[in-house]
């Protein structure tokens, strides 16, 4: 299991946010957000993933979506006030982010980039995403993580 606070924890303790700390084993090498909702006993519909996007205009945009849905691009453009928008490059997730690919958290980015939260997790009240390791997810609660990212709630995925 994974061991030690990430930056994403630090934040969450710092700004007094209660969560629940969730660890799987990712030895198998199933990162995949469905096989992390399996790992730690979880209804896929509550887990969510963290997406970063590229503009046309190279702004950096976050999208927190369930794991299971895809994200709209035309939609995560429009709601980010982008014309077009594209998933940034997994190469480059660690020099913008300071996370990789399976442990991005949407707390503790390295920048506060603009954050979207698909109004599903509304639906929750609490969703579960990266604590900004592989093997380490985080249970915490919609308005809570709104608050730490500066985030909006919108529609963001295909239907």
């Amino acid at each position: 299991m994974a061991k030690g606070k990430t930056n994403a924890l630090r934040i969450l303790d710092r700004e007094k946010v209660s969560y629940e700390l969730l660890q799987y084993s990712p030895d198998d090498g199933k990162i995949d957000g469905i096989s992390v909702a399996e790992k730690i006993g979880e209804d896929s519909r509550h887990v969510f993933k963290t997406l970063v996007t590229i503009s046309s205009s190279k702004n950096l945009h976050i999208f927190i979506i369930p794991v299971a849905a895809e994200l709209d691009l035309k939609r995560a453009a429009r709601v980010a006030g982008e014309k077009k928008v594209d998933m940034l490059p997994v190469a480059d997730l660690q020099k913008y982010t300071g996370y990789i690919r399976g442990g991005c958290s949407p707390v503790g980015m390295k920048k506060q980039y603009p954050t979207f939260i698909d109004q599903r997790a509304e639906e929750i009240g609490a969703i579960i995403v990266s604590a900004g390791k592989i093997g380490m997810q985080m249970k915490v609660g919609i308005a809570d993580l709104l608050n730490v990212t500066n985030g909006q709630i919108a529609s963001v995925i295909h239907e």
